[in-house]
C-alpha cells in the first residue's frame, strides 16, 4: 500500500438515493474534533489507513481494509449528544486503485445503544472515484450513536477504501459535565489536571509531559507538550462519559489533526485531588504567567465567544479572571491581545471578527480593574495560521486568541 491514505464503502443494495445539495450552514457531526468517537472500528489495512483518516474532513487521507478482506466491515461512531443527520456525504476519488472505492453503504442511527436499536436512515450506493456525493438521510431519526455498513468495492480482490464521510444535521445542547478536575489513571502515565471554566491546564508523568487546552460540552480540546525538543507536541481531542469519570480520545504530533492519529489516550479518574507534577504550576494564571515571562507570547486557552460573533460566552469568565489575576501579579507588564481566525467564510469577515473578538477580550478585562493603557488589541484574522485549515481539527488551532507582552 502507498503511504498515502485511502479509504472504502459498503454494501451495494437495492434502494439509491439521488444526491442533494447540502446547507452550506450546516455541521459535520462525525469529526472526532466534534466529539464523534469510534466505539467500533472496521477492520483496517493500519497506518496511515486508520479509520479515523476517512472522518478529519480531508478527502486525500482515509480508511482502507485489509488485504483481501473487501468487506462488509462496520463502524459505530458514538456522537457527543442526541443528534438528527439530515445528509451525507462520501468522498472515492482519491482511492488508491481502480475498483476500491467503496460501493454499497447502510447508515442506521440508534437512541438505545451501539449494538442495538438501529434504524435506516440512508441505503446508497456510491459512485467510482468521486468525491462530495451527497445523499438526503430519512428525515427525522435522532440518536446518539451511527453505525455505518461498507459491503464491498467495485470489483478490486485486493482492498476496499473510502477517502471521506461526512453527516450533517443538529445536535442536541449535550447536559453539562460536573467539574472534571483531578487526576486520572491513562495510558500515558498518570494525568493531573485543573478545569477553570472552560479552560483546562494539566501535566501527565511522561517525559515532563504538559496540557493546555478548552473543554465544551463532553469534548476537550488539548494540545500536549513534553520535553523531547520542540516538535514535540500536538493536539489531542478526548470525550468524556456522561459523568465527566472517564475519557476516550486521540493524539497527533505536531502540526497533526489531519490523517491519523499517532495514538489512542484513554483514561480514567482515580481521584477528584488534582495532584502536581514538579514542572507544572497548577494553573491557569500560573502557566500563563510562567510561558509570558520565557517566551513573551502565549495561547490564552478557554475563550469561548457566541458563533460568527464578538460575544464571550458565560463559561469564559473563569478564564478572564485569572488573567486579571497574572496582571495584578505583574503590574509592570502591558499586554497586546491577539485575535486569529480560520479561514473558513469571506476574508475580509474574518478579519473584522478578529478585531472585534481582541476588542472583546481587552474590554472585559478592562471591566476587571485592569488599567486600559496596560492592554492593545489587534486582529489578524485568518492570515496567521499555526495548523491546516482543511480539517476541523487544524481549524479549531487556528481560532484563537494570544497575549503578548510588549
Amino acid at each position: 500500500m502507498p503511504h498515502v491514505a485511502r479509504s472504502p464503502v459498503l454494501l451495494a443494495l437495492a434502494l439509491v438515493l439521488a444526491p442533494v445539495a447540502l446547507p452550506g450552514q450546516d455541521q459535520n457531526r462525525l469529526t472526532v474534533a466534534s466529539g464523534a468517537l469510534a466505539v467500533v472500528e472496521p477492520r483496517t489495512y493500519g497506518g496511515a489507513w486508520d479509520v479515523y483518516a476517512m472522518l478529519d474532513d480531508d478527502r486525500a487521507t482515509g480508511w482502507a481494509s485489509p488485504h483481501g478482506d473487501l468487506g462488509p466491515h462496520v463502524l459505530v461512531l458514538e456522537l457527543p449528544s442526541r443528534t438528527t443527520l439530515s445528509a451525507f456525504e462520501f468522498d472515492t476519488k482519491s482511492v488508491d486503485g481502480a475498483g476500491r472505492g467503496a460501493k454499497g453503504i447502510v447508515v442506521e442511527v440508534s437512541d438505545a445503544g451501539p449494538d442495538s436499536g438501529f434504524r435506516d436512515v440512508l441505503r446508497a450506493s456510491l459512485r467510482d472515484r468521486a468525491d462530495s456525493q451527497h445523499f438526503a438521510a430519512q428525515a427525522g431519526v435522532a440518536g446518539r450513536w451511527l453505525r455505518l455498513t461498507i459491503a464491498g468495492n467495485w470489483g478490486d480482490a485486493q482492498y476496499t477504501e473510502l477517502m471521506g464521510f461526512r453527516g450533517f444535521g443538529a445536535a442536541e445542547p449535550g447536559v453539562a459535565l460536573p467539574d472534571v478536575s483531578g487526576t486520572y489513571t491513562t495510558n500515558y502515565n498518570d494525568f493531573h489536571i485543573r478545569q477553570q471554566g472552560s479552560a483546562l491546564i494539566g501535566c501527565y508523568e511522561l517525559r515532563d509531559g504538559l496540557l493546555e487546552g478548552t473543554v465544551e460540552g463532553r469534548v476537550m480540546r488539548l494540545t500536549w507538550h513534553e520535553n523531547g525538543g520542540p516538535q514535540d507536541d500536538g493536539p489531542a481531542i478526548f470525550v468524556f462519559s456522561p459523568d465527566g469519570a472517564a475519557f476516550k480520545g486521540v493524539w497527533w504530533h505536531h502540526g497533526g489533526g489531519k490523517g491519523s492519529p499517532a495514538g489512542r489516550w484513554n483514561g480514567t479518574r482515580k481521584a477528584t485531588i488534582v495532584g502536581t507534577c514538579p514542572h507544572w504550576t497548577g494553573s491557569v494564571s500560573g502557566e500563563l504567567q510562567r510561558n509570558l515571562a520565557a517566551t513573551g507570547r502565549v495561547r490564552l486557552n478557554g475563550i469561548l465567544f457566541d458563533s460568527d460573533a464578538a460575544t464571550i460566552r458565560a463559561e469564559s469568565r473563569a478564564v478572564l479572571d485569572e488573567v486579571a489575576k497574572l496582571l495584578a501579579a505583574e503590574p509592570s507588564w502591558k499586554l497586546l491581545i491577539e485575535g486569529h481566525t480560520d479561514a473558513q467564510g469571506e476574508e475580509a469577515h474574518n478579519q473584522r471578527l478578529s478585531e472585534t473578538r481582541a476588542a472583546a477580550v481587552r474590554d472585559a478585562l478592562v471591566g476587571r480593574g485592569v488599567s486600559a493603557a496596560r492592554l492593545r488589541a489587534v486582529g489578524f484574522g485568518e492570515s496567521r495560521p499555526v495548523s491546516d485549515n482543511a480539517t476541523e481539527v487544524g481549524r479549531a488551532q487556528n481560532r484563537r486568541v494570544e497575549l503578548v507582552r510588549e
